[in-house]
């Protein structure tokens, strides 16, 4: 048996976390041990697979179904290959937002304003949070840069750098 300040320590999840994990039936305390909760050796598991959840962007209510009746982990398969591809595109999404942020940071335009691809990505950021475009799961910096992806025709900057083979680099 593990004292809830013990499974505190062991995990690093406040026991005011623990205690409302447990009043919500994510975790089961076994008893108490005067005013302290005390939880079985599975406890460190489950709060694993918990964090495990958090960090993939599982809601608790979606965990609730990851933890069998006895229990173990129950990992629904389908529910952990349906986020990996969603982690996938927001990976893609970053990765043009990165390149897009790293052209302005080193643009060579006298101003921001004057870089093409730098008012680019302000019109599509500002459009993308307008009421009834918005993307309920992706914050208004994703947003932006999968409007920019799903453009055909990129705007070229004056004040970008070439490569070395003489080619503008597009983004």
């Amino acid at each position: 048996m593990l004292d809830i300040g013990l499974l505190s320590e062991k995990t690093g999840v406040p026991p005011s976390t623990l205690r409302y994990y447990d009043e919500i039936g994510l975790i089961e305390s076994l008893g108490r041990r005067g005013l302290r909760r005390q939880f079985g050796s599975e406890a460190l598991t489950q709060i694993a697979l918990i964090q495990l959840g958090k960090s993939a962007g599982f809601s608790l209510e979606e965990m609730k179904g990851m933890i069998g009746k006895d229990g173990r982990p129950a990992i629904p398969r389908n529910a952990f290959h349906a986020r990996a591809d969603a982690l996938e595109v927001q990976i893609k999404k970053l990765a043009t937002l990165a390149k897009a942020l790293r052209h302005v940071a080193e643009c060579k335009a006298e101003s921001h304003m004057q870089c093409a691809k730098f008012r680019r990505l302000l019109k599509v950021a500002s459009h993308s949070t307008k009421k009834g475009q918005s993307h309920a799961t992706s914050p208004p910096y994703l947003q932006a840069v999968t409007h920019v992806q799903a453009k055909k025709h990129r705007l070229s900057c004056d004040g970008c750098t070439e490569t070395k083979a003489g080619k503008r680099e597009r983004y």
